[in-house]
């Protein structure tokens, strides 16, 4: 038998970059998986000891080998048709990487090529779909307790260089964005918008641009087809994953602001971006992030327009849902709010290395999920200066696991 042939998807399944989080019902603990790319649209409750399964479908343990870990684990046999049937079923959901999937992973990027822009997929869940009344959630986030109100900033009319934003749900967060795009709405607003934002579901290729419009409820905006048609003869590659802007919020959680703030016409670059601190530490990587963003820089140049580099992301994720074994406390929220603000001190001061190695000395525990679009925002923009105007925390889920984020800007 070949090794290709041991290594098949049937035998070795393949479970996708899916995201996960812990559910009570009753007395029952559970997990709800589900597809954070949007290509599937199914979710999965499955019990603890089927959940321990899929955590072994990583295309290095058989089926047979499952069995024998979960033997070892829970006391009990596993039969192999029990096995089979869940992945026949993850299959059928597209959870599983495969030829099922991949055939509607290019049938998705097929017909999202074919649409006129990219639609505001999360308008109506997460903020509001009508015009008006979108303006005045906005404006609500401006003027709320949490807010920033509209008192003048101290860096009114100063050429704004970068911003750094959540992109963390609006209703909770709304406020801490509204302390970024202040700033932005004082300031000496640029022509472009290079919005880099995480890639949740994850990226092969770390960077994905699209030439789409963005639609939004308070009208198109569009991208700026000069720089991503240069951009795309540099790095022809970063445009193969463009399918990854069909359902990431990142960048579309931006637009309603940026509709709102900036007081002249402009135009964006929609980039999304996945890599982490310590993958920087692979030459493959570091030599593809270069190559990009030396790219990137060379063709702002070229354009001749003035930019502002928006990185929006999140910094930690604490707690069940993102992998640790116990819910935070006080203290541990405590502790790593001092890191957070040690860790964006670097971005502050503009030094995108000491930023990435005070992550790579944690060795990422704390899983930084904004570094990628922070730290290409720091090696884009020319600043004298960064600020931490506001920084704040979300609870996901019923265990307290625990997100945090900030708003900076940069001048």
């Amino acid at each position: 038998m070949t090794i290709s042939e041991a290594k098949d998807s049937v035998h070795y399944p393949v479970l996708r970059n899916l995201q996960f989080s812990p559910i009570k019902q009753g007395e029952d603990q559970l997990v709800v998986l589900w597809d954070p790319s949007g290509l599937s649209q199914e979710k999965l409750v499955l019990p603890l000891n089927f959940f321990f399964i899929v955590q072994h479908f990583d295309g290095e343990h058989s089926i047979q080998e499952i069995g024998a870990l979960y033997l070892k684990r829970f006391g009990e046999f596993l039969l192999p048709s029990k096995v089979e049937q869940l992945v026949s079923d993850l299959d059928e959901k597209l959870f599983l990487e495969g030829p099922k999937t991949e055939t509607a992973r290019q049938q998705a990027l097929v017909e999202y090529r074919q649409r006129p822009f990219r639609p505001a997929v999360f308008a109506g869940r997460s903020y509001e779909a009508d015009g008006a009344k979108l303006r005045k959630q906005i404006d609500g986030f401006f003027t709320s307790s949490e807010g920033p109100d509209f008192k003048p900033s101290e860096n009114k009319g100063k050429v704004i260089r970068g911003l750094v934003v959540p992109t963390y749900d609006l209703k909770q967060a709304g406020p801490v964005y509204a302390w970024g795009y202040k700033e932005l709405q004082e300031a000496q607003q640029p022509d472009v918008y290079v919005i880099i934002g995480t890639a949740h579901a994850g990226l092969e290729h770390l960077f994905a641009v699209t030439d789409k419009d963005f639609e939004t409820p308070l009208g198109v905006i569009p991208t700026d087809q000069h720089i991503v048609k240069h951009l795309k003869t540099l790095v022809p590659e970063c445009v193969d994953e463009e399918i990854a802007h069909q359902s990431e919020h990142a960048i579309e959680f931006q637009l309603p602001f940026l509709q709102t703030t900036v007081g002249k016409p402009f135009t964006m670059v929609p980039i999304l971006s996945s890599f982490s601190a310590s993958s920087l530490k692979d030459a493959t990587v570091q030599h593809s992030v270069e190559q990009f963003l030396t790219a990137l820089r060379d063709t702002i140049t070229e354009s001749g327009k003035t930019v502002c580099v928006i990185a929006a992301g999140e910094l930690a994720h604490l707690g069940l849902r993102y992998g640790d074994k116990a819910p935070p406390t006080d203290f541990s929220f405590h502790r790593s709010m001092q890191r957070d603000l040690e860790m964006l001190k670097h971005a502050e001061e503009i030094r995108p290395a000491e930023f990435a190695a005070y992550i790579q000395r944690e060795n990422d525990q704390r899983r930084i999920s904004g570094f990628s679009p922070i730290y290409s925002l720091l090696r884009l923009i020319q600043a004298e200066k960064g600020q931490v105007l506001r920084y704040d925390r979300g609870i996901t889920d019923q265990y307290n696991s625990t997100v945090t984020y900030a708003s900076m800007a940069f001048f």
